[in-house]
């Protein structure tokens, strides 16, 4: 049994079809790259996985329990966590208050009106070990909205892994990024990933992002699957090819 399963996903927005009959199966540890052409339907895929947007048709299962209906909230208390395209932060607040927030939204018991000493400590705990691991430890205490944009996107990474997720969704992580600061973040990524402890789905437009970090990748066009290979396989896709360049019909 697939760790992580999509079915038959389908979403439509009248007569457009944004997600048409994906099918995947993610296993547990395993590191899979989302890619496609501007449009294809990927980061539509991310909101049907994660409670965003509800499918027309199909299912998500997640260790064996179906995800399909749920809200974003109750998907990211089952253990799916995940990044936007567009980076969201608390700008005022400190890095290290956006880290315990996030952990505090998946943490049992966090609105009690007493008693709540010990989750707001847990939260602490998750938040600065989460901003340890994406190297932000010396900018902990600055407001968010100060960072530089790099850092802002790996703040955004350490908010998520600070609830302790199961599965990890990063949608364009480099997006905006310079070049050095594409490299800094690149290495950083490896480095959290190399226990193989997180299953981890990325969309992401920078190919050398993607095979440095996938080791499979599922190609969408127009919201259909036409590729889903590891890389070497999929670089030599002419589906894949044609698609990039524009002739895929």
């Amino acid at each position: 049994m697939a760790f992580l399963e999509l079915r038959g996903l389908t979403k439509r927005y009248g007569g457009l079809l944004a997600v048409n009959d994906v099918s995947m199966q993610v296993e547990s540890g395993e590191v899979r790259a989302v890619i496609g052409p501007n449009g294809a339907g990927k980061t539509s895929l991310f909101h049907l996985i994660t409670g965003v947007v509800k499918p027309t048709s199909g299912e998500v299962r997640f260790g064996g329990r179906s995800l399909t209906g749920l809200s974003s909230y109750q998907v990211c208390q089952a253990g799916l966590s995940r990044t936007f395209q567009l980076t969201a932060l608390f700008p005022e607040m400190t890095a290290r208050e956006n880290c315990r927030t996030a952990a505090q939204a998946r943490l049992g018991g966090r609105w009690r009106p007493w008693g709540g000493g010990p989750v707001f400590r847990e939260a602490s705990r998750r938040g600065d070990m989460a901003l340890e691991r994406l190297g932000l430890a010396d900018v902990a205490n600055r407001p968010a909205g100060l960072l530089s944009h790099g850092d802002q996107r790996l703040l955004e990474v350490a908010m998520a892994l600070a609830q302790q997720p199961r599965v990890l969704l990063l949608d364009e992580p480099t997006q905006g990024l310079s070049v050095e600061e594409t490299g800094t973040a690149v290495e950083t990524l490896e480095a959290v990933l190399a226990d193989g402890s997180l299953t981890v789905l990325l969309v992401e437009h920078d190919m050398e992002v993607v095979f440095r970090l996938a080791r499979k990748i599922t190609v969408l066009h127009r919201g259909t699957v036409i590729a889903d290979d590891v890389p070497e396989a999929v670089k030599a896709n002419q589906a894949v090819q044609d698609a990039y360049l524009g002739g895929y019909a």
